[in-house]
């Protein structure tokens, strides 16, 4: 069990290099982070260092890989980032774009619509940018969760755990966890996030290590635990 979630909550804004020892979060720097969580809060080249080390298969497939190039994508708010899942799901990303810029323009001057909006806003408005009844639906549903507090704004999401997230998140209709596993590694930068439920990620996994079948969520599960920070 890594003690670095538990000295961020409690040091915010001050570094520190301490973990467990062998665990490769141990020089994890902590520092002042902007609202909008674009930095990672762990050291990429530590991370693989340590998977080479504990799992020399997975170490190849690093080594050939090459350099760690993932950067949390800039977050406005976790309303935002999910409003965007919940358009984009099951189209093209064109078709998804094209879509997205039409329900935000439906709302000008304002950059973007704020959940106050999305739940005055008549379903019909939002219809006639492109969303399914179903997505409308959705997102009214996101907007409530938002304004109740469900969905945390982004200086509070830094206090949770990722199963905090997972199960405040997945309470709002079009979100699963798979779509919040996305988040946590795409928009918060969370080290420790597999999604095992992930068909690629579950045939990437046989291809490596040469398996004829693909492993179950909960085996994959199980041998990642050598994998965790």
């Amino acid at each position: 069990m890594c003690v670095v979630p538990e000295l961020f909550r409690r040091h915010a804004g001050r570094r520190f290099a301490r973990c467990h020892p062998g665990r490769y979060c141990r020089r994890v720097i902590f520092r002042a982070v902007p609202s909008r969580i674009p930095v990672l809060l762990y050291d990429p080249a530590v991370a693989q260092r340590y998977l080479r080390r504990v799992d020399p298969v997975l170490g190849a497939v690093i080594r050939r890989a090459g350099p760690f190039v993932l950067r949390p994508r800039v977050t406005q708010s976790l309303f935002g980032a999910l409003f965007e899942s919940i358009v984009y799901q099951q189209l093209s990303g064109k078709a998804a774009a094209t879509i997205l810029e039409r329900t935000r323009r439906l709302f000008l001057p304002k950059r973007f619509p704020t959940p106050r909006d999305i739940l005055a806003a008549p379903d019909a408005l939002l219809r006639s940018a492109g969303l399914s009844g179903n997505k409308a639906a959705a997102l009214k549903d996101l907007a409530r969760h938002t304004v109740d507090g469900t969905v945390p704004t982004l200086a509070r999401v830094r206090k949770l755990s990722d199963g905090e997230i997972v199960e405040r998140l997945t309470s709002v209709r079009g979100i699963g966890v798979w779509t919040v596993e996305m988040l946590l590694m795409f928009r918060l930068g969370r080290p420790d996030v597999l999604p095992i439920g992930d068909l690629g990620v579950r045939k990437g996994f046989a291809r490596v290590y040469g398996h004829d079948e693909l492993p179950t969520p909960r085996e994959l599960a199980a041998y990642a635990e050598r994998w965790r920070p």
